[in-house]
């Protein structure tokens, strides 16, 4: 596809530094159990500023209790609660108990941003409407929980108060800050394992066009994308996995695959979730049996590997993509081409054998020829 690297093993370490980066971006990325050194205090709410509890902390409690005590910093071993949720989850559920999950920042929830071309990809695509209603958004800061309430009924605020960062823009990533919430995403996703529902983790940089749990493989731990489906197989481990884009449902073994998971962020010191766990997924599945398939990028594809066909499309994600100044205008013309796609006919779209055009804008930030 006219990379400017040296071919398919120095493309890989392209899409696995820049396709994890975006999408880890922001990924709600939602909180360690181990908060690092120089954060005095984390809250989340859901909407209500109410401060996380201690570990242990009784569930009747929880709305009040603040996690370490008057200006002490977390220590990294500490459990993180999350006020509100267990009530918002069977709000937003759908009747088997999934739910969607995303994540925004006010760059990423103000209009005319990534939030709002998602929801419209939900509106125009085929018979997915309905979806939006599962949808639960996490906004990473004030800002951004204000812009997703003024659009989407569920919202959830993950608030780090007291950092001298400030995440509400899109060019944080792998800052200290930034990485503790990229972590603490597994965190929050274990929690939603354990109250017994299954979730659907979506990037924000991702449109979606159908319906994408016809495709998730039902006795899989976690179904997962790719950046490069190649070899076509649906076999996770000889893929560098994309984890903008996955499924897990709710057993025993998939909340032990996130504790491992989390776990191994020691090992690793200085990287995010997707890093790391391209690094452990042979461990997952020899001292686990996890059960993890890769998602074909002819169905959920990106800009890593743009050879998608609207007749079979479910997804498109702005991997491989540097910059949400890129992102936003490439995935405006991948919504038009969609609009135009399903304008037409059933029989002209078969004649005219529709494919997506290539991404020129974000293909320019790393220096591919398209």
């Amino acid at each position: 596809m006219g990379l400017g690297f040296g071919g398919k093993e120095g493309s890989h370490v392209v899409s696995f530094l820049l396709g994890a980066a975006l999408p880890t971006a922001l990924l709600f990325f939602i909180a360690s159990d181990m908060l690092g050194d120089g954060l005095s205090s984390i809250a989340v709410s859901w909407g209500n500023g109410t401060v996380l509890p201690p570990a242990g902390t009784p569930p009747q409690e929880k709305a009040t209790a603040t996690l370490t005590g008057d200006g002490e910093v977390p220590t990294r071993n500490q459990e993180v609660g999350f006020a509100g949720l267990a009530e918002l989850l069977p709000k937003v559920a759908m009747e088997d108990k999934t739910v969607i999950i995303t994540s925004v920042n006010e760059a990423w929830a103000k209009p005319e941003s990534l939030l709002d071309l998602q929801r419209e990809s939900f509106k125009n695509g085929e018979d997915i409407a309905h979806l939006l209603n599962h949808v639960l958004v996490i906004a990473l800061d004030p800002a951004g929980f204000d812009h997703c309430k003024a659009v989407h009924p569920h919202c959830y605020l993950l608030e780090l108060r007291s950092s001298a960062n400030n995440l509400s823009s899109a060019e944080r990533f792998m800052s200290k800050d930034y990485l503790e919430l990229v972590w603490t995403k597994l965190t929050f996703q274990q929690t939603i394992l354990e109250l017994g529902y299954n979730f659907l983790f979506t990037d924000a940089d991702i449109l979606w066009f159908r319906d994408p749990f016809r495709h998730i493989t039902l006795y899989a731990d976690m179904t997962c994308s790719t950046d490069y489906y190649r070899p076509p197989t649906p076999f996770a481990l000889d893929k560098t996995l994309n984890t903008g884009f996955y499924y897990m449902k709710s057993t025993n073994r998939s909340i032990e695959m996130i504790k491992y998971w989390r776990a191994a962020r020691e090992r690793f010191p200085g990287n995010h979730d997707q890093a790391v766990f391209n690094n452990i997924k042979q461990e997952l599945v020899s001292k686990l049996q996890a059960r993890i398939v890769a998602l074909d990028t002819a169905l959920f594809g990106g800009f890593c590997e743009c050879s998608n066909n609207l007749a079979r499309i479910c997804t498109i994600h702005a991997n491989c993509c540097i910059g949400l100044e890129n992102k936003v205008p490439d995935l405006k013309d991948k919504a038009a081409e969609w609009k135009n796609y399903t304008s037409l006919a059933p029989e002209e779209r078969k004649k005219r054998g529709f494919k997506w055009s290539a991404p020129a804008r974000c293909w320019k930030t790393i220096g591919w020829s398209g």
